[in-house]
């Protein structure tokens, strides 16, 4: 009786949980939270500027996704990433060279006002964030944007987040006596 009652708590706990990080409902997320964003900026709002923006956006994201995994608090996330500036102005440069674009890009971390953006289920409110802003030869074109820090962009997981249950471990641990 004592098993059950331990894996009945346990697994009230491990369900409210689940629910509670993955829930089916949007949620809404405050400007003050703990997100890095990205927004690449295209140099303007040509077809052709666009189309390279997205293609350099695709460089920059394999270039930053191995640095920006082993990231656990979003402090980390701005650490790695202005550590990796030149590195991801190159990458935007090359990229552009490559595509017969003269115009370079410039890149930093720096808080930016930014309405109000839905990715999938999260709401993002308007507000001030921190973000990784790339900008192509002039940056003012339409931007594309995302979010770094979780991992948001990266992933096409439904619940991004993984949390792993001590309890869960416990409980596993003592049936596997």
């Amino acid at each position: 009786m004592k098993k059950f009652c331990i894996t009945f708590f346990a697994l009230i706990i491990i369900i409210a949980t689940v629910f509670l990080v993955c829930g089916t409902e949007a949620q809404s997320v405050d400007a003050d939270s703990d997100y890095l964003r990205i927004h690449v900026r295209a140099n303007s709002n040509s077809a052709i500027d666009q189309q390279v923006k997205y293609e350099v956006k695709d460089e920059i994201v394999a270039f930053i996704t191995p640095y920006i995994g082993e990231c656990v608090t979003k402090q980390r996330a701005i650490e790695v990433v202005e550590g990796l500036i030149p590195e991801i102005v190159e990458v935007a440069e090359n990229a552009l060279k490559e595509r017969g674009y003269d115009y370079g890009a410039r890149a930093e971390v720096r808080a930016e006002h930014f309405p109000t953006r839905v990715y999938e289920d999260l709401t993002l409110e308007e507000g001030v964030y921190d973000a990784l802003i790339v900008e192509l030869g002039t940056g003012e074109g339409d931007n594309w944007w995302c979010v770094i820090y979780p991992p948001l962009c990266f992933t096409a997981a439904p619940c991004s987040v993984e949390y792993r249950s001590i309890i869960y471990d416990i409980i596993t641990q003592f049936f596997n006596r």
